[in-house]
């Protein structure tokens, strides 16, 4: 793998400097999750087009790699500290076909629940099983090539790729759910495991018993999930609604999950959005998908709903040495806007601005989000101490992941037929007891620091596991 296999020639510099940066910092982190090219360039001073589509297989991947470089950082960006890569972002000219149908096999499987019945479809789509695998490996490889520390890897993939390289590898499980790709070369002794809680520990240790893998325990560490510090913070502050208009945050995922049943709820929420004073506030995360914000824009329209449009230009503040308690252009102002509306939408084509302004915006200012129970929303939300409804589940990681949040009392699943009729339930307090959204966001406000601290206990076992191997 050499820069000469780009066509783009600013993507060979992005490319010479991410490796350096990689070499040089003090935690590597290498996930897949997209491609974010155009940031990459800004990053590094060279000219970026923000309108230009990233490929997206994965916010999850993104943002949670990003949480655990931010709680490296703290509040300021400083690659001497932390550096993330994603190799998607290089892999060669030639193989980038793969790219375009890896996202449209994910996209596709998101837009149509009856395949959703083929479990071993979708199961083939995931994680160490995308059809990209071989396309990213010659960029990962070269890019790890002169690392000798331990890397973080928050996608299984990278990890067995690099571990079968030689690499220390310390291998993020993201969630309470283990597959058996994560026993793949569980064996090696330059492998680590971070798992979100005891019970995937013990999951993990029972499955490689059963695989006939001997695995060390003592490398298996409970760590909890990887939730970005900014978030977490949002808590400290937000009032429990107790009277008022609900705010709600409606999400999509990465793949464009959950777009039917987005609109089954805005069909039903619009019209209450028409009523004075409105009993909802409503906040549509788009992502990067244009169908879903153009689904949106039609709805709002055909029920006369103005819309309040957050479309930014570059708002992430994603320089050396910048702020990450600030977006780069008009935070106060979005603000204020989502504030003032009674829906807004939130859209940007590139998943690097996309994540910024749903942290900035969207988590600090919902009562509650209406969203599939992923290893990155359902986490983030309840840290941000809102309450959580969910929609269907993506796979059996996330069914577990409702039933952890269900049983803490801050989730239930959504009745997405009947979500008016379901919401005004969830604010009726009975014999002076507090209603259910109280009782939901106090119990996300009070919920396990297992569950929020997860980003802090993963720089603390990673130099743990550089200290033994140093």
């Amino acid at each position: 793998m050499h820069n000469s296999t780009l066509s783009d020639l600013n993507l060979q510099k992005t490319l010479k400097k991410d490796k350096e940066f990689l070499e040089k910092t003090q935690l590597p982190i290498i996930t897949v999750s997209s491609t974010y090219i155009e940031d990459l360039k800004g990053f590094h001073n060279l000219p970026e087009e923000d309108k230009s589509k990233d490929v997206v297989f994965s916010r999850a991947h993104y943002s949670m790699a990003l949480a655990i470089a931010v709680q490296a950082w703290k509040d300021q960006i400083d690659p001497q500290k932390a550096w993330v890569v994603d190799p998607t972002n290089y892999v060669q000219a030639q193989e980038w076909s793969k790219i375009i149908f890896t996202e449209t096999i994910g996209k596709t499987l998101a837009r149509a629940p009856i395949l959703k019945k083929l479990k071993d479809l979708a199961d083939r789509f995931a994680r160490n099983k995308l059809p990209i695998l071989a396309s990213i490996t010659p960029p990962l490889l070269y890019l790890t090539e002169n690392i000798d520390k331990p890397i973080l890897s928050l996608h299984i993939a990278s990890g067995n790729i690099m571990a079968t390289q030689g690499k220390q590898v310390v291998q993020m499980v993201t969630d309470p759910h283990v597959r058996e790709d994560y026993l793949n070369e569980a064996e090696r002794k330059n492998m680590t495991f971070l798992v979100f809680d005891e019970k995937t520990k013990t999951d993990f240790i029972e499955k490689s018993v059963n695989l006939n893998k001997k695995v060390d325990q003592d490398r298996v560490i409970v760590t909890g999930p990887p939730v970005d510090p900014r978030i977490v913070q949002f808590s400290q502050n937000k009032q429990i609604w107790q009277k008022g208009p609900v705010k709600l945050c409606i999400t999509t995922g990465g793949l464009g999950t959950n777009k039917n049943e987005i609109k089954t709820i805005l069909e039903q929420l619009l019209p209450e959005l028409r009523k004075k004073p409105s009993p909802y506030q409503v906040l549509v995360y788009a992502g990067t998908h244009l169908d879903i914000y153009n689904m949106v824009k039609q709805l709002a329209a055909a029920h006369k709903v103005a819309i309040n449009e957050i479309k930014s230009l570059d708002p992430a503040n994603f320089k050396p040495g910048g702020k990450l308690s600030k977006l780069n252009n008009n935070q106060q102002n979005s603000s204020i806007a989502i504030q003032d509306n009674r829906l807004s939408l939130i859209y940007h084509p590139q998943i690097v601005d996309a994540n910024e302004l749903l942290t900035h915006l969207a988590f600090p200012w919902a009562d509650g989000f209406i969203s599939k129970p992923s290893g990155d929303m359902a986490y983030d939300a309840i840290a941000s101490g809102s309450f959580l409804l969910t929609l269907q589940e993506w796979g059996e990681w996330e069914h577990n992941i409702r039933q952890i949040f269900t049983q803490v009392g801050a989730a239930r699943q959504a009745n997405t037929k009947d979500i008016v009729a379901q919401l005004e339930l969830l604010q009726k307090s009975t014999n002076n007891s507090p209603s259910w959204i109280e009782q939901a966001m106090s119990s996300a406000k009070k919920i396990d620091p297992l569950f929020v601290r997860g980003a802090k206990n993963i720089v603390k076992a990673y130099e743990s596991v550089k200290k033994q191997q140093a």
